[in-house]
């Protein structure tokens, strides 16, 4: 498999106060199997409140810009990257 899947996190107030407290600490809930095919950082803002459809808080997987993110939903999103790869 090439490269990591980006995962990066909006760490911006809004995000933050809107429910992305809980993904600073993503990388100790992230399934063991997933870890070794990602790359998780923050930024202190994505730059999408007004820019793109959907609430905070966001963040990108593979590029993919997910809104309302949760754990959950970063999981997820992971997981149908890496089937689209094999």
């Amino acid at each position: 498999m090439e490269g990591k899947i980006e995962v990066k996190i909006c760490t911006g107030t809004l995000c933050y106060v809107m429910g992305g407290a809980e993904l600073q600490l993503i990388d100790e809930h992230i399934p063991q199997e997933l870890l070794p095919h990602v790359d998780i950082s923050g930024s202190p803002c994505l730059d999408f409140c007004e820019k793109v459809a959907g609430s905070a808080p966001y963040a990108t997987v593979g590029g993919k810009v997910i809104s309302q993110v949760s754990i959950n939903k970063i999981v997820a999103a992971v997981r149908e990257q890496l089937d689209e790869k094999k």
